[in-house]
């Protein structure tokens, strides 16, 4: 009897732990830690030019990827231009560069389809930028004293961790770079990935894509997926999609468990973020989700006509009149962008994204982003603090209150990423602030932007304000 009992309690418990396996699949969870790292080195080190062994120590640092330290391994291949990452053999993910199309992870047997494109030419073919471009070669060092203080206190770190990592700064007032600043190995030409603040990319390419009447964020979402009527997802609108409200379940935690981490393993993300059922009535629940951005990346490829029309529309219709000549668009297996994150573009470029949202949608005598765009935008979403592909102070939530009340203005909005990336545009300032760094801390240094935007606005208002 007590025999009996052991092996059905053995059995029982093996089927929960199997149960429990397939549930959570922590197998996945741990291919998106080697994913990210692998991503990360391939990406600052063939893009920004930075030093591995560096790059791998502070991302090692990240929340949930502190605890693999000590069993995650990678290598670099120089001459394959190839990044494999690994826990001790195990779970290895591997990562290549491509010349103007950054890095792209190697999922399954089926190779990545590499969109047929020479980013190069499209760079160097581009008309003059309707915005005035940054002509010092070195950084804009401010005299003024105030200014320069807010630029001291941007890079100062703690004496104990976890530390801020500041790695760029740049101060754009009235069109005019009044102020920058880099860490060592850092320079003003430096593309910086993003992470989040890609979204905000994506946020203007379905702008252009409206402006030129191809598509609306009113309209459902064209996904071929949910087409048939009777498909409960068939009314999500495209606005749904860029606002986080869509009802699917894509919730993001950065656990490694979740659908819009585990989207990071797949060849072809978007086509596994369509397949998520429905949680909520579209429109009715917000949850913070880089799936239903990936989402959004599919419909601008098929709008514009395939991989190679996507990066054409990038350059033609955004980079090239903005003049951000180092941007650096990812890609998944099947030649989607990574409309999600991980574009990589130099502080002053990523300024210069700022400065379109700035000037309402418009730079120079042209109008890329429809009438009216930005303020949608920078609308408040339900009882959050997040717009349409951007964070925005306009709301009454406590995190824009919070901001407002250190010195962020009440008509501020912004692009932020993962690690403390913040765009910062201010209307009422008529500014904009880049801050780019690895900070590992919850908030990503928001404290500390904070402090840099209300000492700089402080520093600006001054009546003798001069730069050099």
């Amino acid at each position: 009897m007590h025999l009996r009992r052991f092996v059905v309690g053995l059995l029982v418990f093996a089927a929960l732990l199997v149960a429990g396996w397939l549930t959570y699949r922590p197998d996945r969870a741990l291919r998106v830690a080697t994913s990210a790292v692998a991503e990360m080195i391939c990406a600052k080190t063939y893009v920004s030019g930075l030093d591995p062994q560096t790059v791998f120590a502070e991302t090692m640092e990240r929340p949930g990827l502190r605890r693999l330290r000590a069993v995650m391994r990678y290598r670099v291949e120089p001459d394959m231009r190839l990044v494999e990452a690994s826990l001790l053999g195990l779970h290895a993910t591997r990562a290549s560069f491509h010349d103007g199309l950054g890095c792209v992870t190697l999922q399954g047997q089926k190779p990545p389809y590499l969109p047929h494109t020479d980013v190069a030419a499209l760079r160097a073919a581009g008309p003059a930028p309707a915005l005035p471009d940054f002509a010092e070669n070195t950084a804009v060092e401010p005299s003024d004293p105030a200014l320069k203080a807010a630029l001291d206190h941007a890079f100062e770190e703690p004496a104990s961790p976890p530390f801020r990592r500041t790695k760029a700064v740049v101060v754009v007032k009235d069109g005019h770079l009044i102020a920058e600043r880099y860490a060592p190995s850092i320079g003003v030409d430096t593309p910086l990935v993003g992470f989040s603040m890609t979204k905000t990319v994506t946020n203007a390419l379905l702008g252009i894509l409206t402006r030129q009447g191809k598509l609306s964020p009113s309209i459902p979402a064209p996904v071929a997926e949910w087409r048939e009527a009777r498909d409960p997802r068939h009314d999500i609108t495209i606005e749904q999609l860029m606002r986080m409200t869509s009802g699917l379940a894509l919730d993001e935690t950065n656990s490694g468990f979740d659908p819009s981490s585990q989207m990071d393993i797949h060849r072809d993300m978007a086509a596994f973020a369509v397949h998520a059922p429905l949680i909520a009535p579209p429109g009715q629940r917000w949850a913070y989700s880089s799936a239903s951005a990936q989402i959004l990346a599919r419909i601008i490829r098929d709008a514009a006509g395939g991989p190679e029309q996507t990066i054409e529309l990038a350059w033609r219709e955004l980079f090239n009149p903005l003049g951000m000549r180092s941007a650096t668009l990812q890609y998944d297996g099947s030649g989607t962008v990574q409309g999600y994150g991980n574009m990589l573009a130099s502080a002053r470029d990523w300024a210069k994204l700022g400065l379109l949202y700035l000037g309402d949608g418009v730079v120079g005598d042209r109008r890329i982003l429809p009438e009216g765009w930005v303020a949608m935008s920078a609308t408040a979403t339900l009882d959050t603090d997040y717009g349409a592909g951007l964070w925005t102070n306009r709301s009454q939530h406590f995190h824009a209150q919070g901001r407002a009340r250190a010195g962020m203005p009440p008509d501020a909005f912004f692009a932020f990423g993962l690690l403390g990336q913040r765009l910062v545009i201010m209307p009422s300032q008529r500014m904009v602030v880049v801050r780019l760094g690895d900070s590992v801390d919850p908030n990503g240094d928001i404290k500390g932007v904070a402090r840099l935007v209300r000492e700089v606005i402080a520093a600006t208002a001054a009546p003798a304000t001069a730069t050099k």
